[in-house]
């Protein structure tokens, strides 16, 4: 945290802790020291080993220099009862909620039930028209362009990432080189999507970008 700091960030994502499951006291007191660390804002990111009851969210609500909570868990009811719990216990609070799961956008409307509308989108990466055409759906309660896109680009670019293990990092970052920019390949242990996914990749970036101009 100092290190970033140090660097020029202007906040931060705490991932979950390195290899261990810790119970609810032992995340606790790591994110509190984590916060005193730094003078930045801290995001608390749920996911893998570090997931947390409502009970201790509240406790990281109250801890200074911790902002929001981003949840790539996707458990709708207890994300539902962490955001009742920090409503009621810490009032007036301005506590920022993320939905952190891969493709966000394919869970937008559920988590929008809930109250969470702020998301970071992996498409945004490649294809930024239909990321913020879908946004600005979603965010003004059109509905109905919301699931013409969910039905024609998102769900069919999810079941391609299920293709193949750590997907949501090599496909993301093939359809960024689509795009015109090299950035390279993934890093190990990932691997690059097979010739076939890049193809059928490159036919759904086409088909999102088709929605767009047919007014979605």
């Amino acid at each position: 945290a100092r290190l970033a700091e140090a660097a020029g960030a202007d906040g931060l994502l705490a991932m979950p802790p390195y290899l261990v499951v810790a119970g609810q006291e032992g995340l606790l007191r790591h994110y509190r020291e984590f916060a005193a660390a730094t003078s930045l804002p801290v995001i608390i990111y749920q996911r893998d080993n570090a997931v947390f009851t409502p009970e201790t969210v509240v406790e990281l609500a109250r801890t200074e220099g911790i902002i929001g909570f981003k949840d790539g868990l996707g458990d709708l009811d207890l994300i539902q009862r962490i955001v009742s719990a920090v409503r009621t216990e810490v009032p007036g609070e301005e506590f920022l909620y993320f939905n952190g799961l891969p493709t966000a956008e394919l869970t937008g409307l559920a988590y929008r039930g809930v109250g969470i509308t702020l998301y970071s989108s992996a498409v945004f990466c490649f294809a930024p028209e239909v990321a913020l055409a879908f946004h600005k759906a979603l965010n003004t309660g059109d509905d109905e362009a919301v699931n013409r896109l969910i039905d024609g680009f998102y769900r069919p670019f999810v079941d391609l990432r299920a293709q193949g293990r750590g997907y949501a990092v090599s496909l993301v970052k093939a359809g960024v080189r689509l795009r015109g920019l090299d950035v390279g390949e993934v890093r190990p242990p990932l691997h690059e999507p097979n010739e076939d996914h890049v193809k059928q990749l490159a036919q759904l970036i086409e088909r999102g970008y088709g929605l767009i101009e047919e007014g979605v």
